[in-house]
């Protein structure tokens, strides 16, 4: 079985600490590196159709941006030190949707920063890294 790894970023320090981690052990092992970033998105609901159409803009919108400004620097960088590489980001609550990523594409191992930023500083490890640790069907490496 050809191990993958997954690396969980959200542009803090920690997560800096968390990808060059994540890159040694693909190194070690010539395992493919996963790199995702969630952007946190309620399931709040929207009544008008105008108001769907707009959230649903906005969505798209912060998706690409975030692949331009958060993941494709990240994914160049690595691919230039001939790391087997993929960029992922999705919408939907941080630790669920990294566990749903690890799945889909048969993660060996989850990796994440301990403490990560803006809202989520207080999550990562109190919710977001112990969610996963707790739920995950694969390893989870927590990088200090």
């Amino acid at each position: 079985m050809s191990s993958a790894l997954m690396v969980g970023i959200d542009c803090s320090e920690c997560s800096d600490r968390a990808i060059e981690y994540a890159k040694e052990q693909a190194k070690i092992s010539n395992a493919k590196l996963f790199v995702a970033h969630v952007i946190e998105w309620s399931p709040f609901t929207f009544s008008t159709v105008q108001e769907n159409s707009e959230r649903h803009k906005r969505r798209e919108e912060e998706l690409e941006r975030a692949h331009s400004k958060i993941i494709g620097p990240v994914v160049d960088r690595l691919k230039a030190e001939g790391i087997d590489v993929e960029g992922l980001v999705r919408h939907g609550h941080v630790a669920d949707t990294l566990h749903r990523l690890a799945m889909e594409n048969g993660v060996t191992n989850i990796i994440l920063g301990r403490q990560g930023t803006s809202k989520l500083k207080s999550h990562v490890f109190g919710s977001v890294g112990s969610h996963l640790v707790q739920a995950s069907e694969c390893p989870v490496t927590v990088v200090p």
